[in-house]
Parts: C-alpha cells; structure tokens; sequence
C-alpha cells in the first residue's frame, strides 16, 4: 500500500478529522482472486475509524493494472455505508502493474477539486493508499518525487517478493516510517493499528513554511524544490542557483525552481548559455540604409525598392524600367515597387497602360442658319 500525506499526527482519535484519502489499488493478473478479497477486507476495516462526512474524512478508489479504473472519487459518496457497498461491488481487472501511471492519475485527478478535493489552502491532508505486490512496469521514482515535492507523504507498503528499493523510491523519508514489507496478503491487517495512529492522531502545530514529515516521535521540516531551509529549519527561502553553481550563463542568470536560465539583452543563441551579439552598434558599419546583425558580424541591406551596390555599403533605386521589358510606348516611369507607363503632351493613355493615342478636342461652331455644329479635331 501506498499512503501520501501532507501534514503531521500524533495520536488519538479520528472524530471530525478532515483528511482527503484515495485508496490506490494493485489489480494486476499477479494479484490472486482470494488476495484480492483480503485488500479489500483491509480498507473495510481501514474504514471503520474513520469519521467519513463531507465535512470531515472524504475517500476515493482507484484500482490499477495496464489502466487505471476510478471507482469512485472524493465527491462521490457521503456515506460510510455507501463506500463499504461500493468496496465490496469492486472487481479484480487482472491485467499489468503501471504504478506509475496510477500515482500520477491520482496526483492530477483524483485530488482535483474538481473531483471533490478540498483546496489547498483548507490545509485538508492529502492521503492516498496504494497496494502493490510486483515490479511497475512503468516509472516510478521521478512520479513519487514529484507528488512528495507537492507536500504529499508517501506510506510505500509492499506485499510478498517486492523489490524494497522500488518500494523506498516511492515512500517519504525516513523510510522506517513509511515503507512497510509483509509476507502475504494475509499479514497486511497486522498494519491497522499503525495507520490508525498515523491517521487519526491530532494535527501538530508545525509551523512549517512548506512540508512537515513525520519522524519517530516528532517531525521535521522540508522544502520545495528549489527552495532552503533556513536557519530556524520551519522557513523556506528560494535557492540562488546562480550563485551556488557554475552557471556558463554570458549576460545574465536568472533563478528558476530548482534550476536556472540564461538570459541575454539582445538574445540567446541556439547553445542557451552564449548570447546574441549586435555588431551593428558595437562597429561603424557604414551602412547607409539598414545594418543587419548576423552571428559572426553584420550585413548592409537596402530598403525596399533599392539595391545594394559593389560596395556592399549603399544602395541604389531599382531601375524597374531597365530591368523589364515594359512595353511602355512613350515614357516609363519608375515607382516604389514597379512602373508605370505615360504618354507625350497632346496624348492619353489607352486602356491597356502601354500605348498611347492622341487626345481629341471639340469644338462647337454656328452655321449661317445659325445651327450649332460640333467638330473634333486631332491636334
């Protein structure tokens, strides 16, 4: 079994304690049908202590193989008799054992509240109990580390030939504290009693900045990643990984959680660490239009409608006129991007912009009848 916490106990009694505990289970093909019944007569009695209200413990289940299966989740039932019913309903998958996978469903949403998790700054426990009785055939380590980094304790309880330090890779530290080895199936009601004490024992006014773990008879203080404990080891401050480290980083070092980056003024290049320089203002480049930085130097380039000369330094306008075959009749005449054609004085350009025609002018005259006669003339 598998349980992560987040907060410290004591002993006494589970009356009103407020916990957000899942039960994660191993239904892999190596768990037999008869085993399968003891787990599950192991969280009936798991049951029986707890104060199961909306207001105070909230279970969830989860069983596991090659997939996960939610049973049901935090949200889904008020009752303690319900839960029973619903443990008893549950039927063994017998198929792989992806512990990993089934520790990050539960990290992600399982304890969503979305699915019925109280927020984080309730400060509600986080509990989940895992059984497993084999190797994962999937990470686990980087999972576990993550989910014990976000302030959940982790009880790793291995059933028959588990490897131990797959089991240690999972639970929280010190591990006499929280990973358990028994024989079979059988043995794991011999454990009740510790889980009773460790979950209903009274909440300890730790103090702690960010994580409290269980010690034998106290507890200590541990931080995010990223993050110190202080001298007064409750507070936490951030690490100054620049500072502590060789950081190669040109310009600038900034700290991230757990690690750090470089940043650069004008840019970093493709290594992340070495930065972008600008040759344009660090040289009198000359360019008499636009200076282009590039990774060794810097290239003169020309604005639009310009080329750059032999120089490589000035520019001159495009000569759209030169470059093509305009057509043009009379006149080309170069613009921005392209050219247009126009005609000589006295004439108009027709409408396919290339030759030209003369203009007609009109002139309205009176006869000796005195009617009016119009004549156009080509001038």
């Amino acid at each position: 079994f598998l349980l992560l916490f987040a907060f410290c106990f004591p002993e006494n009694t589970c009356n009103n304690k407020r916990l957000d505990l899942v039960f994660i289970i191993d239904s892999s093909r190596s768990v037999r049908p008869y085993d399968f019944e003891k787990v599950k007569e192991f969280i009936l009695t798991i049951l029986q202590f707890l104060d199961i209200t909306p207001d105070a413990t909230r279970v969830g289940l989860i069983q596991y193989g090659s997939t996960v299966k939610h049973e049901f989740s935090l949200k889904t039932f008020r009752r303690k008799q319900d839960i029973e019913r619903a443990v008893k309903r549950m039927m063994h998958l017998a198929t792989g054992t992806m512990t990993g996978l089934a520790i990050q469903y539960a990290v992600n949403i399982a304890f969503s509240e979305s699915e019925g998790a109280r927020p984080l700054k309730q400060n509600v426990p986080r509990i989940i109990m895992i059984v497993t009785d084999g190797r994962p055939q999937d990470p686990v380590a980087e999972i576990a580390t993550k989910a014990r980094n976000s302030g959940i304790l982790i009880f790793a309880i291995g059933v028959g030939r588990v490897d131990m330090n797959t089991l240690k890779s999972i639970g929280s530290e010190p591990h006499e504290e929280h990973v358990f080895l028994v024989a079979n199936f059988s043995q794991i009601e011999t454990l009740t009693s510790a889980f009773q004490t460790k979950l209903c024992g009274n909440t300890v006014e730790h103090h702690c900045d960010h994580f409290c773990i269980n010690t034998p008879g106290s507890y200590i203080c541990r931080c995010k990643q990223g993050y110190i404990l202080n001298a007064d080891q409750k507070t936490c401050s951030t690490q100054d990984l620049c500072a502590v480290e060789k950081h190669d980083c040109e310009q600038i070092c900034v700290n991230t959680p757990g690690s750090y980056v470089c940043q650069c003024y004008e840019g970093l290049n493709p290594d992340k660490k070495t930065c972008k320089m600008d040759h344009c203002a660090e040289s009198n480049h000359g360019c008499e239009q636009l200076c282009l930085n590039t990774d060794a130097s810097y290239v003169c380039q020309c604005s639009e409608g310009f080329v750059i000369n032999e120089d490589l330094k000035t520019c001159t306008r495009v000569d759209y006129c030169a470059l093509s075959d305009h057509g043009c009749e009379h006149l080309c005449v170069n613009s921005d991007r392209s050219y247009t054609c126009q005609c000589f004085e006295g004439y108009r350009l027709r409408n396919d912009g290339k030759t030209c025609k003369r203009k007609l002018y009109f002139y309205q005259l009176r006869d000796d009848c005195k009617r009016d006669i119009v004549i156009a003339l080509h001038i």
